[in-house]
């Protein structure tokens, strides 16, 4: 097989088209007969002992159970969770305030 590109004057199709099926076909390869290694004879890994009749895996004490949690109260955790949120939000406020203020600050000291 040529895998080169042809040398001498370009005939665009040529290089392209199948072979004359006329021609003389190319010998095939001579079919090598296979060779053993001594790879082919390896008859695997040796058989493991069997463990003894009695054996058993180790086994983990079984731990308590768990203890029960202590009730909620429902009533107190949405309590803390308003007053959180209004904290929260009150920290925002202020924090939105100063940026305004410094946005103008910084703007008026540009535009004079």
């Amino acid at each position: 097989m040529n895998v080169s590109s042809p040398t001498g004057v370009p005939d665009d199709d040529a290089y392209w088209q199948r072979p004359d099926p006329s021609s003389v076909q190319p010998a095939p390869p001579p079919a090598a007969a296979p060779r053993r290694t001594p790879a082919d004879n390896y008859p695997g890994p040796p058989r493991a002992d069997p463990p003894p009749a009695a054996w058993r895996p180790p086994t983990i004490a079984q731990p308590p159970p768990p203890r029960a949690l202590p009730g909620q109260d429902m009533d107190a955790l949405d309590d803390a969770e308003g007053s959180a949120r209004t904290v929260t939000y009150g920290v925002g406020l202020v924090a939105g305030a100063i940026a305004v203020i410094l946005m103008c600050l910084l703007c008026a000291r540009a535009l004079f």
